[in-house]
């Protein structure tokens, strides 16, 4: 059954002054975590009544807790959500172009199957989005009939909410993907680095191809072993826009990167070292690096244990602890993250936040009590933040934007 979506497409802003809960992702025929979607699209000219021949969705991903611990074999705690990308594959064996329409895009692109290979040609795709569509049509092999692709997306981009990962994910099961979560995951984390550069991790992509409906997925990335953690009811989680777009591909995240790589040649991976470790670092930057990583993996397992116990104020102060972390020994936070952690610390029934993803920009998450007053807090961060200076990353439409988030499925063939 597809189901048809009614307010995820897009996020809530308050007026000024008129304090509400959110913008609930809810779905029409969707319950707490299950797979949304919509009613086929129709295509114009002749086959206007035609029904794709696959449909696939893929949710994006919120980390509760647990960022940059995965390429470091540690631990991390994400959640697939109820927003996400949906797919229809009209197929065309005629021809090799592939035409992709997006409604999160102002322009279509077009795709030569037969041209495609991991180098120069896939470089020269454009857009850029529709270069991971064509990463991962390449890096799964054999794809080279076109035909007509339709996207809608209720993912915000540059939000940190895995909207490539969600993109990818889709895309492998609209062209045929057959297989286990975990192999899924792995190609589509291999064709996100062929599409950007950027050495990801494979928290994204494992999340969004693996996740079930109301619990977190707990990840050891050293064994790759799942444990699904139920999300508790009493709470919401909450995704709120910090106004700065963000992005990986500036060379942050690979530095970043590199930095645990040295630490690891001394103390080895730092998801399995531990503090008694850290005085082998003589670099005092190399050192707060794995800090942040082992200290990380340890406030994991702890929230993993909180939320399982029902322990709301336990783990919200692991988040919070978790955000410090970040922005002091990580350096991956923003004076625009750090603003708008503090002041859901200080607005009533948030249970605790943090930034969520890699940083640099995106989004903060927030564990919060039901009709806690997230929209007071949104204009709140409005009034108090503005930017030092302006630069095309940052979007006062964006600031304060948030949406109350459902634990979800991972991504599924549909049709």
């Amino acid at each position: 059954m597809l189901w048809a979506v009614t307010t995820t497409s897009q996020p809530h802003v308050d007026p000024p002054g008129q304090p509400a809960a959110g913008d609930s992702a809810t779905l029409q025929g969707a319950g707490r975590g299950e797979t949304p979607g919509a009613a086929p699209l129709r295509r114009s000219g002749d086959a206007a009544h035609a029904e794709p021949r696959r449909s696939s969705w893929a949710p994006g991903r919120v980390n509760l807790i647990g960022d940059h611990t995965d390429y470091n074999e540690g631990t991390a705690l994400p959640m697939a959500v109820d927003l996400g990308v949906l797919m229809h594959l009209y197929p065309d064996p005629e021809t090799s172009i592939l035409s992709i329409t997006s409604d999160a895009q102002s322009a279509p692109a077009e795709i030569d199957l037969t041209a495609l290979d991991i180098g120069e040609n896939l470089s020269r795709v454009t857009p850029f989005w529709a270069r991971y569509i064509a990463a991962v049509c390449t890096v799964m092999g054999g794809v080279r009939s076109g035909g007509t692709l339709e996207i809608t997306s209720t993912l915000p981009a540059g939000a940190g909410l895995s909207s490539s990962a969600a993109l990818e994910v889709a895309t492998a099961l609209a062209f045929g993907y057959e297989g286990d979560p975990m192999t899924l995951a792995l190609l589509t984390q291999r064709a996100e680095h062929v599409a950007t550069g950027v050495p990801c991790g494979i928290m994204d992509q494992l999340t969004v191809a693996a996740a079930t409906p109301g619990n977190g997925l707990l990840i050891d990335f050293h064994t790759m072993s799942l444990a699904h953690v139920p999300i508790p009811t009493s709470v919401d989680v909450v995704v709120i826009h910090s106004g700065e777009r963000r992005s990986l591909a500036a060379g942050h995240y690979a530095e970043r990167r590199a930095e645990c790589e040295a630490a690891a040649v001394s103390i080895g991976p730092l998801g399995l070292a531990s503090r008694l470790d850290l005085p082998a670092l003589a670099d005092p930057v190399l050192r707060r690096r794995a800090r942040h990583v082992i200290t990380e993996c340890e406030r994991v397992r702890d929230y993993a244990r909180a939320l399982s116990s029902g322990d709301l104020i336990g783990a919200g102060q692991l988040m919070f602890e978790s955000h410090r972390s970040l922005a002091e020994d990580f350096e991956v936070s923003t004076p625009a993250l750090d603003a708008m952690v503090e002041v859901l610390r200080d607005t009533p029934g948030v249970r605790g936040a943090r930034l969520t993803g890699a940083g640099f920009g995106g989004c903060a998450v927030a564990l919060a009590d039901h009709g806690a007053r997230i929209g007071e807090a949104a204009e709140r961060y409005r009034q108090i933040y503005t930017p030092s200076t302006r630069s095309a990353a940052w979007s006062a439409s964006l600031a304060g934007r948030y949406w109350i988030v459902e634990p979800s499925a991972g991504a599924q063939l549909i049709s």
